[in-house]
């Protein structure tokens, strides 16, 4: 045998601490760490969009019809609009209003889809069964459609799209917790607590819910994209957010009526929404990766 054996070197990364193990299965994946680059700079941009928008009042009311439509240039990197507004100035104060979207709409759909689904997979019986049937009703829906609809009726606006993406999204949540919830629910230290008189409401929360945590960061993480996507199309459509915001979907909207003439109208903002969705997909993948053992290569 060599002085050095390979199955024990095996092991030894593999008893490596968890953060430790978790690093080095980041650093091993580059499209992760390029990700999550991307995530930090729409994340910083977003933070300090006054500081970094070279014209700040520009991503929403000011009007400067005699630079209407220029070109890229150095006093305008991304080219101005119909308006005269700057457009790079508008795409930084896009990305805040892109992540806070995600945000929101991914808690609203957290708040509702994860309790429902502790109790569906807790309890089980008539309340899993009740649960479970108006969550097939939601997702017989494709989620654009049901939040078009849902958008449709409570009216055109920011606020109402992401409470009608939160409206679509949450039953993705439902079934994966209850799933979570249906295998824990008879692992020993469940038992264990119901043996000894613990309440149901502290056992789901306290010790079913804390060990299904990471099932909802990788679908939330790879969500986010999605639901920049959506919200981007409903304002595309008209049903989001409304001018003069800088949102990048409502943006592209306004832009194709020039994109003949000026192409870096839809282009730029065009290129933020792709950048967005592709860095938080990549994201979501490494984190499944590093919190799902079975997707772990060897």
């Amino acid at each position: 045998m060599s002085a050095v054996d390979p199955g024990r070197e095996k092991g030894r990364r593999f008893a490596l601490p968890g953060l430790a193990y978790n690093l080095y299965l980041l650093r091993k994946n580059v499209l992760t760490l390029v990700g999550l680059i991307v995530v930090l700079v729409l994340v910083l941009v977003a933070v300090l969009a006054p500081v970094v928008a070279p014209y700040p009042k520009d991503a929403f009311a000011d009007v400067h019809t005699e630079h209407r439509l220029q070109a890229p240039s150095r006093s305008h990197p991304f080219g101005t609009d119909e308006m005269g507004r700057d457009m790079l100035s508008r795409v930084v104060f896009g990305a805040r209003i892109s992540l806070t979207v995600g945000i929101i709409a991914i808690g609203l759909a957290l708040l509702i889809g994860v309790p429902l689904g502790l109790f569906a997979g807790y309890f089980g019986g008539f309340i899993d069964e009740l649960i479970m049937r108006i969550t097939d009703v939601f997702l017989s829906f494709p989620p654009l459609l049901l939040a078009t609809a849902i958008t449709a009726m409570l009216g055109p606006s920011l606020t109402n799209a992401m409470i009608a993406i939160a409206l679509s999204w949450w039953p993705w949540y439902t079934r994966l917790i209850r799933g979570q919830a249906v295998s824990l629910r008879e692992r020993g230290f469940v038992e264990a607590a119901r043996a000894i008189g613990v309440p149901r409401p502290r056992i789901i929360f306290r010790h079913i819910l804390p060990n299904a945590v990471a099932p909802i960061i990788v679908q939330a993480s790879m969500d986010f994209g999605s639901i920049i996507l959506e919200s981007a199309s409903l304002s595309f459509l008209g049903l989001g957010a409304q001018p003069p915001q800088p949102e990048w979907g409502l943006i592209v909207s306004i832009g194709r009526n020039f994109f003949m003439t000026s192409w870096w109208y839809v282009t730029f903002p065009g290129l933020a929404i792709f950048l967005a969705v592709l860095a938080f997909n990549f994201v979501g993948d490494g984190l499944r990766e590093i919190l799902d053992p079975k997707t772990r290569e060897g």
